[in-house]
């Protein structure tokens, strides 16, 4: 779909739909949405009055306005979409306003519409972070990943498409032709968080017959190579003289050979200390190993590597938007399977760091990766660390769908990691590393052992981690609660969501700042 920024009246621009919003709770529009009330007699106005439009948030109402009607008015239709209430109204909600709106767009067959800037006029937002919200919100609301379908089937959930082909263009109108600079940038930035994230998804909504360890690797590395970025993928046997038995441990019980993953990128080439490292868990598929999962758990786990999907993704976006510092992304990419060579609960392994770990339970198995993926980064001088992880289960009884679980040994990177997840609508909530809950994880014959029991389950498993991240500076992300989604909800739509993303994205960028 393109975007642009276009000058001009919305009652005057020649479209088969013009979009227009209104808060929750006005009686009399106002701003462009009042000019277009005033356009149509009034029309939007009776609407309020007699309760059929209310503006509550993802209400959307289709008006169709054709000449012979109302004389001197250009567009086909308008779509009045609610914004909710004014008091709480921020940029996620024009991404999510814009989504809906995509996709009711798409329902009805309409390829070219235009838009007021939601949130801009009497919202009072910055009418290029608006920009941005709306070309984000919009690409990531239409996404679909169909490759596989024989034709176009529609879904059941109303506010999806039933069968329409797309939306070709989607322009922002804006009479101040003063903004309009600031507003293409705002644009190019939402389509470069929205291509990032639309990778990510692509990757975890792959089944996993074809996105194996070689494939993730061969398209990070395509993925670099169109970004202009290093790529290097180590085999096994140079992890295995890197002394990454840990990793290596996960790996062996399939016959698919384990890739481990390291992009980069160099926005301060003069100063080796400013970096970012992002290590994303890569288990292409989890059965679980010889802990085998029950089968009602597996159906969704071709979705295990969505932390090393979303550290691909974030690089594509790192590299088109230039941030003066130096990001790396890691993935240690395996599947987890109960081969006759798989490790078997109480097998002992050594990690990349000396530390030796006693296998309690082979589900367990992504910490294992990540423990050598952060040893790697650390060998080569990494100074802030953001690990990203479908890790558990436990998370989704601790936080529900709503957030992520962070953990953290830093509370500036805490903080950065927070604040650029509350820019972006992927909120983080965070838990504690307690003395209590690190015993947990002692094991009576290693260093630590990779289960603590059913009790903290995040917890611990995110103790395990900071076992290897010691004291530089750290956040875990688990991601389980919020990497698919089974429906339509703002720019979610079902399956993959590419969750952490455009976090990551924008913490490159507030980083660099």
């Amino acid at each position: 779909m393109e975007i642009r920024v276009t000058r001009g009246d919305v009652t005057q621009h020649q479209s088969p739909a013009v979009i227009v919003n209104l808060f929750d709770g006005v009686k009399e529009p106002g701003g462009a949405t009042g000019a277009v009330d005033r356009a149509l007699g009034g029309l939007i106005s009776s609407l309020i009055a007699d309760g059929e439009i209310k503006g509550k948030s993802g209400e959307i109402t289709v008006l169709h306005t054709p000449s012979s009607a109302y004389s001197g008015f250009a567009p086909d239709r308008v779509i009045v979409a609610g914004l909710g209430s004014s008091k709480s109204f921020g940029y996620d909600n024009v991404r999510d306003i814009s989504a809906r709106v995509a996709r009711k767009l798409r329902s009805i067959g309409i390829k070219n519409a235009a838009t007021i800037a939601h949130g801009a006029g009497i919202g009072g937002l910055d009418p290029d972070k608006c920009a941005e919200a709306i070309a984000e919100g919009s690409l990531l609301g239409l996404y679909r990943f169909d490759k596989y379908k024989s034709s176009s089937s529609s879904d059941d959930d109303e506010e999806d498409d039933s069968g329409g082909t797309g939306v070709d263009l989607l322009e922002i109108i804006e009479a101040d032709e003063s903004r309009i600079p600031a507003m293409e940038t705002g644009v190019r930035r939402g389509e470069a968080f929205a291509a990032a994230t639309a990778i990510a998804r692509d990757l975890v909504n792959e089944p996993p017959n074809v996105m194996s360890p070689t494939a993730l690797a061969e398209a990070a590395t395509q993925v670099a190579k169109e970004a202009g970025l290093a790529c290097e993928v180590l085999e096994a046997e140079k992890c295995r003289e890197l002394g990454m038995l840990a990793y290596l441990g996960v790996a062996q019980g399939s016959k698919e050979p384990p890739k481990f993953i390291h992009i980069s990128y160099e926005g301060d080439s003069s100063s080796s200390g400013n970096d970012l490292w992002l290590v994303g868990k890569g288990i292409t598929f989890d059965s679980g190993g010889l802990s085998l999962k029950p089968a009602a758990s597996m159906v969704t786990m071709k979705g295990d590597m969505g932390g090393g999907a979303a550290v691909i993704g974030a690089m594509k976006a790192i590299a088109a938007l230039k941030p003066k510092i130096n990001v790396h992304a890691v993935c240690a990419a395996t599947e987890n399977m109960p081969g006759g060579a798989a490790q078997r609960p109480g097998d002992v392994v050594r990690a990349m760091s000396g530390k030796t770990i006693e296998v309690e339970n082979t589900d367990a198995e992504g910490r294992l990766t990540l423990a050598d993926a952060i040893a790697y980064a650390k060998s080569k001088g990494a100074t802030r660390i953001v690990d990203i992880a479908t890790l558990t289960g436990a998370i989704s009884v601790a936080l529900g769908k709503g957030h992520m679980g962070a953990f953290s040994n830093n509370q500036d990177l805490y903080k950065a990691v927070e604040e650029a997840g509350a820019a972006k609508g992927e909120l983080v909530w965070r838990l504690p590393l307690g003395s209590v809950t690190k015993r947990q994880n002692n094991s009576r014959i290693a260093d630590l052992k990779n289960t603590g029991g059913r009790l903290a389950g995040s917890i611990t498993a995110a103790h395990f981690i900071h076992e290897f991240a010691g004291d530089t500076p750290w956040v875990h992300l688990d991601i389980a609660a919020v990497n698919m989604s089974d429906s339509n909800s703002g720019v979610n739509v079902p399956g993959a969501t590419g969750a952490s993303t455009r976090l990551l994205i924008q913490l490159a960028l507030d980083l660099a700042q």
